[in-house]
């Protein structure tokens, strides 16, 4: 917690800290692949041929693997700008600290508020499909009795939150072995599945066949959310060993991995469909509907595979919450609870609590909607965040460089090429207006971006020390050289 308005870590709180015993969390517990396994589960890449591809293929058709390409081009630039933040600033906060040290409190106060919204709807949006394809797994195994949608929001919520109070060191690699499982049982339906129909060169997807640019050009927005987390393992920068190392990797490696797969899988899914966009864009489950012709075991194989990765990515983005909500608990810009961490376990318990309980709570408050509704409503405001917080990082990363020790042509060209892609994404998702409720969520967005800039400065007109902590940390870390 903060002492005097300054970090609980701060020298200058020197003896008053001896009085005031708190548990930080664990240093240096995590390898590479346990940083790598964060982003690889809050990306839950098994989710895209199960569910989010046919919403993009619905409307870019032919070109679906072409607008892939395109979101892994984009996504990789601005994996490579959160890197360079990354790498020079390891921080539980991540976003938070890298945009405040770039941009200054006030802005990275507004990326933590954006990004919280993220990780928390993305948990919403992942135990809403985790519940849909459990539902649809037992359905095809010939169980006909329904489970109710609240039950399993509270089993998802309550396994994800036990996972996650644990060392990180648990649920980092719960949900590495998941995915891992889930993407080779995706791998292998997509092999066994395809050879069964004979392997061909779709030549309607290399002609890119009666393609609409316009509505290619919508479906990069949607193709963007098949990403979003991919740079999470930014919030275990206080608990990977070689933060400025590992981090950085982990983060480019899950974006260029997700997008191959993605390609890859959006392809032969498109083919499976005979290309036939319509057919496949009102598919609610799009991989199962081609094995189903097949074996009715690949079906089975395919929801299971679906939905422990759901699992993993409600997991992953509680984590990635837990610990954002943990780093602003400790600058007093929320209640200094949220910086308290688990003597034993050394996770910040009461920010995961906090995040655990909110998803259960809105998820159930909604049960009674279509949950293919709630799920594409979680999804897009999750990805307002992600975007508002990926153009902030792409403008922050050569503002910091030249602040510390100078910024090179190629890093002001590679930070403002990913500010625009995000800026043309966002824009992407208002224009054209989409159908309703979609075009009132950018509003209800606003609304609380609005109340976070308010808090802000409720905060700086009230307790000005909150403010003052960071800056101060903010001059001692301008007078450290970078690594």
């Amino acid at each position: 917690m903060a002492i005097g308005g300054q970090p609980e870590d701060h020298p200058k709180n020197g003896r008053r800290m001896m009085a005031v015993v708190r548990s930080e969390l664990r240093k240096d517990s995590l390898s590479f692949s346990e940083a790598l396994g964060q982003s690889v589960a809050n990306v839950s890449p098994t989710l895209t041929p199960a569910l989010v591809v046919a919403v993009v293929a619905g409307m870019a058709g032919t070109a679906s693997w072409l607008v892939y390409v395109f979101a892994t081009i984009a996504l990789v630039i601005v994996g490579v700008n959160v890197g360079k933040l990354a790498k020079r600033i390891p921080s539980a906060g991540s976003f938070f600290i890298y945009v405040s040290r770039s941009l200054g409190p006030s802005y990275g106060m507004l990326s933590a508020w954006a990004m919280l919204a993220a990780y928390i709807f993305t948990a919403m949006a992942l135990t809403v499909a985790t519940s849909i394809l459990v539902k649809t797994l037992f359905t095809s195994l010939g169980f006909t009795t329904p489970i109710p949608s609240t039950l399993l929001y509270f089993l998802v919520s309550a396994g994800i939150w036990a996972f996650a109070c644990r060392d990180i060191k648990i649920s980092a690699r719960i949900g590495l072995t998941l995915e891992v499982i889930s993407v080779a049982i995706i791998l292998f339906v997509c092999v066994y599945t395809f050879a069964h129909f004979g392997f061909k060169i779709d030549a309607k997807q290399t002609h890119l066949e009666g393609i609409d640019f316009k509505s290619a050009a919508q479906a990069v927005v949607f193709a963007i959310f098949s990403f979003v987390g991919f740079e999470s393992a930014a919030t275990l920068g206080r608990e990977t060993r070689n933060p400025t190392v590992n981090i950085p990797r982990a983060i480019v490696a899950t974006a260029i991995f997700a997008g191959a797969f993605f390609v890859l899988t959006t392809y032969l899914i498109v083919q499976g469909f005979d290309d036939d966009a319509a057919k496949l864009g009102a598919s609610a489950t799009p991989l199962a509907d081609i094995t189903s012709s097949v074996s009715v075991g690949l079906t089975a194989l395919v929801y299971f595979g679906a939905a422990i990765s759901g699992f993993a990515c409600a997991l992953a983005s509680l984590n990635a919450y837990g610990r954002m909500l943990f780093s602003l608990g400790r600058y007093q810009f929320v209640h200094t609870s949220m910086g308290l961490v688990h003597q034993n376990f050394k996770t910040p318990y009461v920010a995961l609590t906090s995040g655990a309980l909110i998803n259960f709570i809105v998820c159930a408050a909604f049960a009674g909607q279509a949950e293919t509704d709630t799920f594409g409503w979680y999804g897009t405001l999750a990805s307002y965040g992600f975007i508002i917080v990926y153009f902030l990082c792409s403008v922050s990363a050569p503002v910091f460089l030249a602040k510390n020790g100078g910024a090179t042509a190629g890093d002001k060209f590679v930070g403002g090429l990913g500010a625009v892609l995000m800026v043309l994404s966002l824009v992407g998702s208002l224009y054209p207006v989409p159908a309703s409720p979609y075009n009132l969520f950018p509003y209800f967005f606003l609304v609380y971006i609005l109340l976070g800039v308010s808090w802000f400065f409720i905060l700086k007109a009230r307790v000005p020390q909150a403010i003052l902590g960071i800056e101060h940390d903010l001059e001692v870390a301008a007078a450290t050289p970078a690594e």
